[in-house]
């Protein structure tokens, strides 16, 4: 069984270092501007739906880099050193930040298109209701379409997603003692976010379709990136 060991490779690459270093500092001004009268950054920079008067373009982007608390923080920053160190050792900086962004923006895409489906439904059944009831439950269908979505998941869903194709031997220790390969690993983790996602239970407030999303570009890019090299596993 082939296990990989990046003997000699750095163990914070730049790429990682930056994105971590950044991730922190918007982390930092999210609580600093938390109370702030004049701009709630919630609203400006963290995805929301098409049908939120908050949407814009932009939140494609700005919405990775923010996140919902320090557990929140620590673990995806964890999850992106862990599994996207040895992808930036192996592929170089420049294409593993492409690699890294793509899968956020197609996490966001697919979370979107869910996103629009389901609010769309909620939209129309308030829609044909009487206005004494649209006054009743307003504010719970306007807490729901303008809810916020934030974190670096769906790009990290990608590295692991990555890291699991070209690695597929390679041991991830569960809770540092069970071990299990990164195949299995990936492809479990994947059905459970499958799972949770289509049971949709209420009070789930985890963006399951944008860290499929993120996997599911993520898998198709390293593909296509190793069409030539079929043998280029470790």
């Amino acid at each position: 069984m082939t296990e990989f060991r990046p003997g000699g490779f750095q163990m914070i690459p730049p790429v990682i270092k930056n994105l971590i270093i950044v991730n922190v500092l918007v982390f930092i001004a999210q609580q600093v501007f938390a109370n702030n009268p004049y701009l709630n950054v919630d609203n400006t920079f963290a995805l929301h739906d098409l049908h939120s008067v908050y949407f814009r373009p932009y939140q494609l982007v700005t919405h990775m880099f923010m996140h919902g608390g320090w557990d929140h923080l620590f673990f995806n920053m964890f999850a992106l050193w862990m599994f996207g160190s040895i992808l930036e050792n192996v592929w170089g900086g420049k294409r593993f930040l492409t690699y890294y962004m793509i899968c956020g923006l197609g996490a966001a895409v697919l979370y979107l298109g869910v996103l629009y489906y389901e609010n769309a439904q909620l939209l129309h059944a308030f829609s044909i209701l009487s206005p004494d009831q649209q006054q009743q439950i307003a504010d719970g269908v306007n807490a729901r379409v303008n809810e916020a979505t934030l974190g670096a998941s769906g790009a990290i869903f990608g590295c692991l997603a990555a890291f699991g194709y070209l690695f597929p031997n390679s041991l991830i220790y569960l809770y540092f003692f069970v071990p299990i390969k990164a195949k299995w690993f990936v492809l479990l983790y994947a059905g459970m976010e499958f799972y949770l996602g289509v049971r949709n239970s209420a009070g789930d407030n985890v963006a399951h379709w944008a860290h499929l999303g993120g996997a599911l570009v993520g898998i198709i890019l390293v593909i296509y990136w190793n069409r030539n090299n079929r043998r280029n596993f470790y």
